[in-house]
């Protein structure tokens, strides 16, 4: 089913949408989901949470792409999770692992998590991704929004799993400088 046709069944109230939903888009939501928690039960709650917040939040601007308004929200329904549940021990996951990876690079005193939050660190950073090729931002994306892994952005993108590392460095180093550039202290 087409995504407009899903918003449809979300404000028509139809509980179809849900359904339809999960049909279409539980692997990928299940992905990022797991990718933050590594626990499939916690993915699975995630998952859960997601489609309740979008029966009962679907925005008035129907949203064209439904996978990525999904995505948002299953990314953020399992970074709470994740904090909550590693609140006194950090566990390792694909979420911590790309977090200290990006540390280097926006830390400023604060911790990542904190530092990211920012509104205008958050601009300049889509400001560096606009200016990268698709494929250098695609690979960007996947590790530190998504938090795939190497091994799986590669097999996505048809690359080896060091090439994936080395643009990763690559981008990780260019937005270091980008960000000092725009007078952020790194």
């Amino acid at each position: 089913m087409e995504d407009r046709a899903i918003v449809d069944l979300y404000w028509a109230r139809d509980e179809k949408a849900i359904k339809e939903t999960e049909s279409k888009y539980s692997k990928y939501l299940s992905t990022i989901a797991y990718n933050i928690v590594t626990d499939i039960m916690d993915a699975q709650e995630c998952l859960n949470d997601t489609y309740l917040h979008a029966w009962n939040a679907m925005p008035e601007d129907r949203p064209e792409m439904l996978s990525t308004y999904l995505g948002k929200f299953t990314r953020n329904i399992a970074i709470d999770l994740y904090r909550k549940k590693t609140a006194s021990k950090r566990k390792a996951s694909e979420y911590t692992l790309s977090l200290d990876e990006l540390d280097e690079c926006i830390s400023g005193g604060n911790n990542v998590e904190e530092t990211v939050d920012r509104s205008l660190l958050s601009k300049a950073i889509s400001d560096f991704l606009r200016r990268r090729s698709e494929e250098k931002r695609n690979i960007f994306i996947c590790r530190y929004f998504y938090c795939d892994s190497a091994k799986d952005i590669a097999s996505k993108a048809g690359m080896k799993e060091s090439s994936v590392r080395s643009i990763l460095m690559r981008e990780r180093d260019a937005l270091k400088a980008y960000l000092r550039k725009e007078g952020f202290e790194v």
